[in-house]
């Protein structure tokens, strides 16, 4: 008696990104940024707090900023008012502000018991990683935004590095100073990134009553 063979099966998995908001992901309102720093500060967690104000101050993107190292930023017991580091995804460097107050949280932080020997700023705390990891640093952030009652699936890596830059858009109209400011190598990049013409599009019918 021959056999039936049957078409080969496999399991079907569910996307990846079921579930999720996919899209740009928003900046945070200097409100929400303030939120999220006075419950770092609260929880007197030294490396999230540094972490946070280095990722609004920087405007890097995550893969940038987990690599940053102690002596890209601090010089001589003091932190640096303006750094420049390469990017790793265009290899283009660009340069960021630090504020008092983000010098005073990593100063503390790297001036800190845990960080001697170090030579990253925000070293891993697993044996395989030097440094914090990409998949690391979304966990803070998801747990960052949802300890402020907002939902962790719209806000991202992004959200942080987008925030300030946004900001800055938003009271100046400078398109061509948030380009230098998130070293894009377009404008139209800028564009895009920010969704400024959405944005402005919007204001626009605001205004208009019918």
């Amino acid at each position: 008696m021959s056999k039936i063979q049957l078409p080969a099966t496999r399991p079907v998995r569910p996307p990846w990104n079921k579930g999720r908001l996919i899209g740009q992901k928003r900046p945070l309102l200097p409100r929400q940024v303030w939120a999220i720093r006075a419950r770092l500060e609260l929880a007197d967690n030294l490396r999230n707090l540094a972490l946070f104000n280095l990722a609004i101050d920087s405007k890097l993107r995550g893969c940038d900023l987990v690599r940053l190292r102690v002596n890209d930023l601090v010089v001589g017991g003091s932190v640096r008012d303006r750094v420049s580091v390469i990017q790793r995804k265009t290899g283009w460097p660009v340069q960021f502000e630090v504020s008092d107050n983000t010098q005073k949280s990593v100063l503390e932080w790297v001036s800190s018991p845990s960080m001697m020997g170090c030579a990253f700023i925000f070293p891993s705390r697993f044996h395989g990683s030097p440094h914090l990891s990409i998949r690391q640093y979304a966990r803070l952030i998801r747990d960052w935004v949802s300890a402020i009652g907002l939902d962790p699936n719209a806000y991202g890596a992004h959200s942080l590095r987008r925030t300030k830059a946004a900001l800055i858009y938003r009271k100046t109209g400078n398109l061509r100073a948030v380009q230098f400011l998130l070293g894009h190598t377009k404008v139209d990049s800028t564009v895009r990134y920010l969704g400024v013409e959405l944005d402005d599009a919007l204001s626009i019918a605001e205004e208009i009553d019918i």
